[in-house]
């Protein structure tokens, strides 16, 4: 089956919407130069979803997933035209004091399940298989914090959509025929000064962030700052808010004294999630910025496509680029909303993990 063959198909996303996890692998890789990285790449594409099957099979109840992202001049090496319509490096910011860096990052491996072992035997397995074509660039191990706070001791992730909306936020739809159920992430690794942050009264860190830290209650307009970090991060177009997907997961270093945030954010359109981005840095109205940049570094900055299983699983290791524009949307798959019976495909139809999206 060709890349071409896939567009014409029922196309089956990857599990970008799947259930939020207690452990998370979060790996990012460069391709290294020459047409033998790039075939051994390309074939893994292929080979994939049966690795990920010999894992899953361990413990099928642990809601195994994985997702791969390509990089934009990846992309370009790997497949060519035609390009997702909106692919392209992850655009630095610069404000002030405040610096949203663009890192390197031509693959990205995002790997969910209630156990951390599974998590770590896939990483493993995906990183003897690629072997010399690729070089890791960051590889960060997330847990879920108590009652998934993150370090900073707010609920993370409260705004997430839920139900049907989780899909709409998420994946491509006919705006992009050609590459119809797939998503956009943009990653981010945040570390916090916890005692900058821990020397703030509870008052100024709700003030922060626009919360009530015990209670996950959004603070009343009257007395929220517009600088809020939840104020900042409300994206409305035409009247209608636009969401995204975040999976974000705490990690830290305690012998080191790191303690951080990886943000990853799903969207069809990386629109969405570059504009939080810049009312973050640059502030709405420009200066008014987000707060939490006084406590919080960015120290990556990635944006990476998220194509469909099926085109991955359509990838071959000969010349056949991506698949031709179809005439119309290719019909997509949605998640489904009951525990199916595992398929092997890259987790899609095996949601077994947490049921909320939150």
């Amino acid at each position: 089956m060709t890349a071409a063959k896939a567009a014409t198909d029922v196309i089956l996303p990857q599990p970008v919407t799947a259930p939020l996890t207690r452990s998370a692998i979060f790996l990012v890789l460069t391709i290294n130069p020459g047409p033998d990285n790039r075939a051994a790449v390309r074939s893994f594409c292929g080979d994939l979803p049966a690795l990920f099957r010999a894992v899953e099979f361990r413990n099928i109840e642990a809601g195994l997933t994985c997702v791969m992202g390509i990089g934009s001049d990846a992309w370009d090496r790997l497949f060519g035209q035609p390009r997702p319509a909106e692919l392209h490096p992850f655009r630095e910011i610069r404000a002030g004091a405040r610096h949203a860096v663009s890192t390197a990052g031509d693959l990205f491996f995002h790997i969910r399940a209630t156990r951390l072992d599974l998590c770590f035997e896939l990483a493993t397995r995906i990183m003897e298989s690629l072997g010399d074509a690729v070089a890791a660039v960051d590889e960060v191990h997330g847990f879920r914090y108590f009652d998934d706070r993150d370090l900073l001791g707010f609920v993370d992730g409260t705004e997430n959509p839920r139900g049907a909306a989780v899909a709409e936020a998420a994946l491509i739809g006919d705006e992009d025929p050609a590459f119809a159920g797939g998503s956009y992430v943009i990653v981010q690794k945040y570390l916090h000064d916890m005692a900058g942050w821990n020397a703030l009264s509870t008052e100024a860190q709700e003030r922060v962030i626009g919360r009530k830290k015990l209670e996950d209650i959004e603070l009343d307009d009257a007395v929220k700052p517009t600088s809020a970090h939840n104020a900042l991060t409300t994206i409305t177009e035409d009247g209608k808010e636009r969401k995204i997907l975040r999976d974000n997961m705490p990690f830290g270093n305690a012998s080191a004294g790191e303690f951080g945030t990886y943000f990853i954010g799903y969207c069809r359109t990386p629109r969405t999630t570059e504009q939080m981005i810049e009312n973050m840095f640059v502030g709405r109205p420009p200066g008014n910025y987000d707060r939490l940049l006084d406590f919080s570094r960015a120290a990556t900055g990635t944006l990476f496509f998220v194509p469909s299983a099926s085109f991955l699983e359509s990838v071959n290791d000969d010349n056949d680029a991506a698949a031709a524009p179809p005439a119309a949307a290719p019909a997509v798959e949605p998640a489904p909303s009951a525990t199916p019976v595992p398929d092997g495909s890259l987790g899609i139809g095996s949601l077994k993990g947490e049921t909320r999206h939150e």
